[in-house]
Formats: structure tokens, C-alpha cells, sequence
């Protein structure tokens, strides 16, 4: 097992960027529950962090170490700040193209992994959920699947004029930008998937969870509802679980089985 963090100059984002890793490349076969993921090239996963998080949080907080272990993943975890994942249309604030296009490039030319679609993942939590969900739609060219934990999805309520006071209502529509519009823009992922399916491009596989005590569960149904009616290729879970570690964990794990079958 190797482990680390390092830094590159992206040009999406006009910075240093940090991503921490680690890599399945000398595990004890004892220690593997379902052997049948080394009988595959290894697979990327790249994992992205919520609100205030940084590129450690997985590693500290989260299970990336075991999960690299099980299912034979290389698993990378960058640094991207409280932008959502989102583009803002320069280059220097380009977090979607960041995620979806110029981080899995360096992992391939500098690692050897994401090589290819079927090969590349994409996960998260809170705010990660959302901008894995994003970034999975945004690149469907880059990602064959998506897993999506405690996701914030909450564009219909902030169109509506609504914000949850975890964010400033300043801060939102910075990120977000015009929120009047924000329903039929890309920053909205049923829009999103709505434009690839009439385009006919493949879209990703979704396991999406979300704890039944967490804040963020109404807007969680909304789009498993969406999806439904869309005869979508994904997996729901909910259970019983708040906004923390005990459900991120547990779930992660459970889509990534999901995704992996």
C-alpha cells in the first residue's frame, strides 16, 4: 500500500493544486475480503470532500485506505476549496474541468491510472455528492460511474429564494451564480442528464444514499425521484443516519459493491 500527497500547478484553477492518494500496489491478499477485484486491472476512484473539507478529509475522517484495499482502487482525493465543483467560465476558477478533465489527465500521465472510461469513478460526500454528480455528467467521457453520499442537492430551493444558512446567501449565488436560471443550467444535474439523454451520449451509473435523520434527505428524494421516472441506470439507499462519518463510511462501501458488481 502507498500512500501520499503531492501538489501540481492546474490550469484550470490558476494554482497549486493538492490531492492526497493512495494506491493498492502491495497488499496481503489475506487481508482482502472479495478477492475477485485483483483479477481486474486496478480502477480509479477519485473522491472528492464537502463544505469547509479538504484532500486529507477521506483519509482522516473517511475509509479511502480500505476501500483502496477491497476493491483493488486507486483511490486520489484533491483539494478544491467551497466551489462546488463548479466552472465559473475563466480559467483560474474552472473547478468542474479541474475534476473532470485536468486531474484525471496528471493521474494518468504521471500514475498510469484512468486510463480509460470503464476504468474511472467518481464519489463524494455533502457538497462532494453534489459535485460528483456534477463533475459524472458534466464528463461522462471521463467517468462510467458515480457514488453520491448525503448529496447537496438543493437547486430547486435555492431558485425558490431558499438557503439552508449553512452557506451566506452571498456566497451562494457567487458560487452558483444566477440562481433565476439555475433550473435549466448546467448547474442543475437533473438538467444535466436531461441534455444527455437527448444527445444519446452514455451517461454514468449513480448510487446515490442519504441518511433518514440528515437535513439534506427532502431534496435527496427529489432527484431519486427524477431519476426514476428518467428509467435511469442507478441504485438508491437511505438508512438510518445524520450528516457524519458512521454513514459515509458505511455507505461508500455499499455503492462502491453497487458500482462494482
Amino acid at each position: 500500500m502507498a500512500s501520499g500527497r503531492m501538489e501540481f500547478h492546474a490550469r484550470s484553477i490558476m494554482q497549486h493544486a493538492n490531492f492526497s492518494f493512495v494506491l493498492p500496489n502491495d497488499v496481503e491478499m489475506e487481508e482482502v475480503r472479495d478477492k475477485r477485484h485483483y483479477d481486474r486491472p486496478t480502477k480509479t476512484l477519485i473522491l472528492l470532500h464537502g463544505l469547509t473539507g479538504t484532500d486529507t478529509d477521506w483519509l482522516f475522517g473517511g475509509v479511502a485506505q480500505e476501500v483502496a484495499i477491497q476493491y483493488n482502487l486507486a483511490v486520489f482525493m484533491p483539494t478544491c476549496g467551497n466551489n462546488f465543483y463548479l466552472d465559473r467560465g475563466y480559467e483560474g476558477g474552472n473547478y468542474a474541468t479541474f475534476v473532470g478533465k485536468e486531474l484525471p489527465y496528471y493521474i494518468r500521465s504521471v500514475f498510469g491510472f484512468a486510463q480509460s472510461r470503464e476504468n474511472t469513478l467518481i464519489g463524494g460526500l455533502s457538497m462532494g455528492g453534489y459535485g460528483a454528480l456534477h463533475t459524472a455528467l458534466a464528463f461522462p467521457e471521463t467517468y462510467s460511474g458515480c457514488v453520491a453520499l448525503s448529496s447537496a442537492l438543493r437547486v430547486r430551493a435555492m431558485a425558490a429564494g431558499e438557503f439552508d444558512g449553512v452557506m451566506p446567501a452571498a456566497m451562494v449565488k457567487d458560487v452558483f451564480g444566477d440562481l433565476e436560471g439555475i433550473e435549466n443550467s448546467d448547474r442543475n444535474p437533473e438538467y444535466q442528464y436531461l441534455q444527455l439523454k437527448k444527445s444519446g451520449a452514455k451517461i454514468p451509473k449513480i448510487y446515490m444514499a442519504i441518511g433518514t435523520e440528515d437535513a439534506l434527505y427532502g431534496s435527496n428524494q427529489q432527484f431519486r425521484k427524477f431519476l426514476t421516472e428518467q428509467d435511469a441506470d442507478f441504485h438508491y439507499e437511505d438508512g438510518p443516519g445524520k450528516h457524519d462519518w458512521f454513514f459515509w463510511n458505511e455507505y461508500l462501501h455499499k455503492g462502491l459493491q453497487w458500482i462494482l458488481k
